[in-house]
């Protein structure tokens, strides 16, 4: 037996479609995922839908279940919460996380989806996979107590490690953005708000995700002597121009890159993929995080979505995208 699906496909840069999908019955260690909701992880999905992944990064940037290579026809995605509707019996009717494109409906390895914690909303689960880099990039930053971190660039990720971060005692955390909208976003996460030019000196630790040259030179900046930077961003196939004159060598300064593929050295020998998502799930269950999620779409609506959000013409934080509606007649899911 086989079901029919539809999934979101990038058909070559720049266009997006619909497309259906074969959904096979699932075995005893797999499991039927129906999807509730989806998340669109806007910096990495604008590059790709963009076709600005480059030739060089093609195996890196692969998604868990993408299906298609860069730069297209290509599945892509990686915020996904469903129910279990069929195949293991431990996990049928619980609502799950998994790092699997925008489809309405999947089968996956059983191990492959991370239960969504009760206390946590389905739809704020989307963010998983977000808070997950947040949790990688702090295991590699190693904040102390008492410290004064900057993260600059308030989106999904730079947001997610300050609301993290402001969780260590005594550190004071400021969110630094271009965007004075982003004001409000920092106040939700009980954070200090600052523009560029009035960002406070003399930190310890700045987290860069702002994805721009000059977000990271003024991480550099507001470093004090013997400070990381803890670059977060993904530039895709964009170059970046950095002056390291100044203070940059008598300062000892340190540029250290982040990235979620791999699971942090200071955590590896103990800790895996799956204990890392699971955390991020656990941390979930803190309201704050809602802040985060400043847009829904209907799935039906999702290649103009995705158009619109590479061209600007759609800001924000986590667009959500809603699978009300795309159910078969056998599901009861609300």
């Amino acid at each position: 037996m086989t079901r029919e699906a539809r999934a979101f496909w990038l058909r070559a840069p720049g266009e997006g479609e619909l497309r259906p999908a074969t959904v096979p019955e699932p075995g005893p260690d797999e499991v039927l995922v129906r999807t509730r909701y989806s998340g669109v992880s806007r910096g990495t999905e604008t590059l790709v839908f963009a076709g600005r992944v480059p030739a060089s990064q093609y195996a890196a940037m692969r998604a868990p279940f993408q299906e298609g290579d860069f730069p297209g026809p290509v599945k892509y995605g990686y915020l996904s919460v469903g129910v279990v509707t069929d195949g293991n019996q431990g996990l049928l009717g619980r609502t799950v996380f998994c790092l699997y494109p925008h489809q309405t409906m999947y089968v996956v390895p059983a191990d492959a989806v991370i239960p969504v914690p009760d206390g946590v909303p389905p739809a704020r689960a989307v963010l998983a996979g977000t808070v997950e880099t947040a949790v990688n990039a702090l295991w590699d930053a190693a904040p102390l107590v008492g410290d004064r971190v900057t993260v600059v660039g308030a989106g999904m990720v730079g947001c997610s490690v300050a609301a993290l971060a402001a969780r260590f005692p005594g550190v004071r955390v400021q969110l630094v953005d271009a965007d004075p909208a982003r004001a409000g976003v920092a106040e939700a996460l009980g954070v200090e708000f600052a523009l560029p030019g009035e960002a406070a000196p003399g930190r310890d630790l700045v987290v860069h995700a702002s994805a721009t040259s000059a977000g990271l030179q003024r991480a550099l900046e507001l470093l004090a002597p013997e400070g990381t930077v803890i670059e977060l961003s993904w530039y895709g196939d964009r170059e970046v121009s950095l002056s390291l004159g100044g203070s940059f060598h008598s300062g000892r300064l340190t540029i250290r890159s982040s990235q979620v593929g791999t699971v942090s050295p200071a955590r590896r020998g103990s800790r895996t993929f799956s204990d890392r998502l699971a955390l991020a799930c656990e941390l979930l269950r803190d309201p704050v995080f809602d802040a985060l999620i400043t847009g829904e779409s209907r799935f039906d609506e999702l290649p103009q979505v995705l158009a619109r959000m590479t061209a600007g013409e759609l800001t924000g934080l986590c667009h959500l995208i809603t699978y009300n509606g795309t159910y078969d007649a056998t599901f009861d899911g609300d």
